[in-house]
């Protein structure tokens, strides 16, 4: 088995107990990520938009995409969700959302070019091994001027009180956590550990540059999770 399946497959493995897992293991913050990386892409785009969200796992990107849109009158058109896990898209179908799911590599959209205002990729493009390819896809679906917006826990900077007690978590507390809650301890080892093989936050802005221009970056929960916002060149 390939290493992308391999990943997938673990994904469908954790996919009933994932929205668990991570309401505990991040102590709710990371709807909170979720909400405010939503409203900081919408500054850049119009009012009538067609969203894609990859890696949609079980769809609390596309909850909030929903949810934010209501508050500030933005009308979402369509929102498609792709994930290639077919585990998560089960659990994310049972949630009823008024949107479209679709069993599909970040890398081979089934989309038209030029169909989409907005790309999300929400902790997601570290676990595509094909990144560069994935990225292409991305400007590829979006339109002129078109935004991608990446939430990614990036490669973390070594040293001080807050990066020690973040490194602690991760490689100590989370996957004994995780490992209990989804019985698949293998599977919370292994997200610490793509998270230190993951690219820093300069050389990720980097790979973007081929293909989009960097509007924002900001980093939440003192470097925990970080926002890449682009637009397509």
């Amino acid at each position: 088995m390939q290493k992308q399946e391999k990943i997938v497959k673990m994904f469908d493995d954790i996919a009933p107990t994932y929205d668990k897992a991570n309401r505990i293991l991040s102590f709710g913050t990371d709807v909170n990520w979720r909400k405010k990386a939503c409203l900081n892409a919408f500054k850049y785009v119009g009012n009538q938009l067609d969203i894609v969200d990859v890696a949609c796992g079980t769809g609390d990107m596309i909850i909030e995409w929903q949810n934010q849109a209501n508050k500030i009158n933005k009308e979402i058109v369509s929102i498609k969700g792709i994930d290639p896990s077919i585990g998560m898209l089960e659990v994310a179908k049972k949630k009823r959302l008024n949107a479209e799911f679709i069993q599909a590599k970040a890398q081979e959209l089934p989309l038209e070019s030029q169909s989409a205002d907005i790309i999300s990729i929400s902790y997601g493009i570290r676990n595509v091994i094909d990144r560069k390819e994935a990225i292409k896809e991305f400007s590829r679906v979006l339109k002129k001027d078109g935004i991608l917006l990446v939430l990614e826990f990036t490669k973390r900077e070594q040293g001080g009180f807050i990066a020690n007690c973040r490194d602690f978590y991760l490689k100590n507390i989370l996957p004994k956590v995780g490992g209990f809650i989804s019985k698949n301890y293998t599977a919370y080892e292994y997200l610490p550990n793509s998270i230190e093989n993951f690219l820093s936050k300069e050389d990720f802005i980097d790979e973007l540059s081929e293909y989009f221009q960097m509007l924002e970056y900001k980093s939440f929960s003192y470097g925990i999770c970080s926002e890449f916002i682009a637009r397509k060149k």
